[in-house]
């Protein structure tokens, strides 16, 4: 009997189909000599926190049930360089290894899984970086053109574009609370909608 697996696919939109990656891996694991123990597809923009799916073979891995995830290529797995590193230390904690279709197989319990986890602290340490320094030039640049920057007082960019709905479903008689409930607002919004709308001046 060979290693435990699970195989993971993903795709961005709804447009796409896991199908190509399902197949590729279930030969990929048959050619490997895996026993499948699952499959977890699912539609998620790769920066998402919420995959459920994803959770469901973490899951797997804290309960020791497989001892390999396989993916088509490590793009599909991790959000980000730290999010795939935080994942690897998480899989090798269990002895777990992320191994994806193009060879790439990462166990930190060798040296050659160690030795990409520091490449990808060296890359995650870059990028984390890059990016302050990105956001640092971005906002220099603005304060020399005058822009303010943040949000400037009196402005509701939510609930500015919710106002319709909320005052529709007061007018219908839900309360403040059931439709905050229902739009994703708070009862104070709802009710700051409503007052803005009923002291609003008259358009000629």
């Amino acid at each position: 009997m060979g290693q435990r697996a699970a195989l993971y696919c993903r795709v961005s939109t709804a447009d796409q189909s896991c199908e190509r990656q399902e197949r590729d891996l279930a030969a990929f694991a048959v050619r490997a000599g895996y026993e499948v123990v699952g499959t977890f597809k699912e539609t998620a923009s790769g920066m998402r926190l919420d995959r459920a799916e994803r959770k469901r073979v973490l899951a797997l891995v804290q309960r020791r049930e497989i001892d390999a995830v396989l993916v088509t290529e490590l793009s599909r797995w991790g959000r980000s360089t730290t999010d795939l590193l935080a994942t690897l230390k998480e899989l090798e904690a269990r002895r777990v290894s992320l191994v994806a279709m193009n060879g790439m197989t990462f166990d930190l319990a060798t040296p050659h899984g160690r030795m990409m986890a520091t490449m990808l602290a060296g890359i995650a340490e870059f990028e984390r970086e890059l990016t302050t320094e990105r956001i640092r030039s971005g906002i220099a640049a603005a304060k020399a053109r005058g822009k303010r920057l943040g949000r400037q007082h009196g402005q509701r960019p939510k609930s500015d574009r919710l106002a319709p709905k909320v005052l529709a479903l007061v007018a219908l008689g839900r309360s403040y609370r059931l439709v905050g409930r229902e739009i994703g607002l708070s009862k104070n919004t709802v009710a700051g909608i409503v007052k803005r709308a009923r002291t609003a001046p008259e358009r000629p």
